[in-house]
């Protein structure tokens, strides 16, 4: 195919996704990924208890 109208398919492909807008439910989309729709689980560092904060090192130096 020359580079015309490869360049013209191209364009053509371009133009249908960029009007293409499906519809979203995002309801269903939250539960399929396992997040839940509460704001009681917050989010908690695992890793918060383990390692000292940089930055209370440098002031117990100074």
């Amino acid at each position: 195919m020359g580079r015309g109208r490869q360049k013209a398919k191209h364009t053509k492909i371009a133009r249908e996704l960029k009007a293409y807008s499906p519809e979203v439910n995002y309801s269903a989309l939250e539960r399929e990924l396992g997040h839940p729709t509460t704001d009681s689980d917050q989010y908690v560092d695992k890793w918060a208890d383990e390692y000292e904060d940089e930055d209370e090192d440098e002031l117990e130096r100074a």
